[in-house]
């Protein structure tokens, strides 16, 4: 009896410390992102809301004033009213679903075609969203500069559709159009990557099965079985999509050389960020609306889980 006690006791005791083992692997597991979240996300945004709640000049010490920061954005900032908080919604409703859409339906153009044109064109397709700021510099200003130079000016004039050059990435009545273009353009990056490879991935033996099934053309095939079967990379390419979006502002500040942007035609939430951050030093106001900022991009975020998520 003693004996058989004494075997329950040491088998209790082995599987204490399996557990603990087994335990402090997953925590050691853990630690490195853990760490890196903790550093480069939770502490940089327990900061921002912090300071968003200070006066703060960058000189002399944040004093904390509570809530001003947040009621003057939304009662006393004109700017932001009248030009920022439109200009932002506007871009993110079309280049968001718009680059989202453009992203899938390239990725499903490209699984179409054979490897070695794929991947040379999907490369295509991505470069400028790795080398954007320095394609806007060199190619899209050259394009739209305001003198002679300028292609689309250099066309215009030459075919007599006007006798002056338009001044593109100065004037209000093109800038924002022109910073959408050229947003749409940049915006196939990692999510496309994603889709791309979620649909070269699919499992074949569904698509034998819809056909089966009663599926009779290719867009059937898109709505009843790739899309329910990539909803993992839809939901990445829809949450890139809407952080991409909602930090592109640096667009308009290249394009046009300035921020504010010229009449603050292409002013996003970024820029003005930017603009009391780096420019006028109000670094407690600029917290305040970068609070703004992320509390915008967590909302569409929950928008696009409650989309793609899996149900289960």
């Amino acid at each position: 009896m003693d004996q058989s006690l004494k075997l329950k006791e040491l088998k209790r005791q082995s599987k204490r410390k399996q557990t603990m083992r087994d335990g402090l692997t997953v925590f050691f597991m853990l630690l490195p992102y853990a760490l890196l979240f903790s550093l480069f996300i939770a502490l940089p945004v327990a900061i921002a809301i912090y300071l968003s709640m200070t006066h703060f000049n960058v000189i002399e010490f944040p004093t904390f004033a509570g809530l001003p920061n947040f009621i003057n954005i939304f009662t006393q900032d004109q700017v932001f009213l009248k030009y920022v908080l439109p200009n932002t919604l506007m871009f993110a409703l079309i280049v968001g679903p718009g680059g989202y859409i453009l992203s899938f339906v390239l990725a499903w153009m490209l699984a179409q075609i054979q490897k070695v044109p794929r991947t040379i064109i999907a490369l295509a397709i991505y470069t400028p969203s790795m080398v954007g700021g320095v394609f806007m510099a060199v190619v899209w200003r050259t394009i739209f500069s305001g003198d002679e130079s300028g292609y689309i000016n250099a066309f215009l004039l030459q075919n007599d559709f006007i006798d002056r050059p338009i001044q593109f990435l100065v004037s209000p009545d093109y800038l924002m159009n022109i910073v959408i273009i050229v947003a749409l353009w940049s915006s196939m990056g990692v999510g496309f990557l994603a889709m791309l490879a979620g649909i070269l991935n699919g499992n074949e033996e569904l698509y034998e099965a819809a056909y089966i099934e009663g599926i009779r053309n290719k867009f059937q095939e898109v709505m009843y079985v790739t899309i329910p079967m990539m909803k993992p990379q839809m939901l990445f390419g829809a949450v890139m999509a809407i952080v991409g979006t909602f930090t592109n502002g640096y667009i308009g500040v290249a394009l046009s050389g300035s921020n504010p942007t010229p009449q603050n035609a292409a002013q996003l939430i970024t820029n003005h960020i930017d603009d009391y951050g780096f420019i006028r030093y109000e670094m407690g106001y600029a917290a305040a609306l970068s609070v703004v900022l992320l509390l915008i991009i967590w909302l569409f975020s929950k928008v696009a889980y409650k989309l793609f998520a899996e149900k289960d």
